[in-house]
Order: C-alpha cells, then sequence, then structure tokens
C-alpha cells in the first residue's frame, strides 16, 4: 500500500491501485479521465477535494459503481484516515484491491453495506 496516494475524488483507493506507478491521480493532470470524469469536474466545481466532502447523496458518475459509491460513503461516516487504515490492515490481512485488470474483493458487492461492513472488517 502506497498511503501517502490516498483516496481519489471520487472515493477510488489510489493507495492500492495497481495503476499509480503511472498514475498520479485525479490533481495530476495525467489521470486518463480528467476530461470525462463528472465527479472530478463536479468536485472542482464545489471546490471540494473529494467527493465525500460534500453532503449530497449523488449517483452520477462513478457512483453508478458500488465500490466508489461505498468508498465515498464510508469516509463520509468515519473519515479518510479510517478508511485508510482499514483498508491497510485488509490489505496486510489478504484482501486484493486489484485482483484481475481493476477487479478485485471490493467489487463483488450488490449492496452498499454490506461493502461498507467488509471494509471495516475484511470479513464477509
Amino acid at each position: 500500500m502506497k498511503r501517502e496516494f490516498g483516496i481519489a475524488r471520487c472515493g477510488l483507493a489510489c493507495c492500492l491501485c495497481s495503476e499509480n506507478n503511472h498514475c498520479g491521480g485525479c490533481n495530476s493532470g495525467d489521470c486518463p479521465g480528467t476530461e470525462c470524469c463528472d465527479n472530478r469536474k463536479c468536485s472542482m466545481e464545489k471546490n471540494y477535494n473529494h467527493c465525500f466532502d460534500c453532503a449530497m447523496d449523488c449517483t452520477k458518475g462513478m457512483f453508478s459503481k458500488i465500490k466508489p459509491y461505498g468508498f465515498t460513503l464510508f469516509a463520509r461516516r468515519y473519515g479518510i484516515d479510517e478508511l485508510l487504515d482499514c483498508l491497510e490492515r485488509n490489505e496486510k490481512d489478504g484482501v486484493i484491491y486489484h485482483r484481475e485488470g481493476i477487479m478485485g474483493d471490493y467489487d463483488d458487492f450488490d449492496d452498499v453495506e454490506e461493502l461498507i461492513q467488509f471494509i471495516r472488517t475484511g470479513k464477509r
């Protein structure tokens, strides 16, 4: 885990991303989604560093997918440090963020509350 890479604006875990060797993240200007990312544009327009800083319950852009939506809700409820602590502990316990391509253990959820519980415990 590269904790210093933190969490993307949309809640995805840059700190665990398999792409973080060549992607500098949302604010770097070299993110491949810079021009088309609705969540990046919106958070910048509202002057937020992350979507979880906004109180609005949004389902646009990346939030149509459960992982970024769940990570954002987790950070809004418990804080970014708690999210990073849980992700780091889960990684040490064998939870894989990107197992095949960009899919991993956090992607196999249909219910956001089950994902949040998995982040907290590392257990299904």
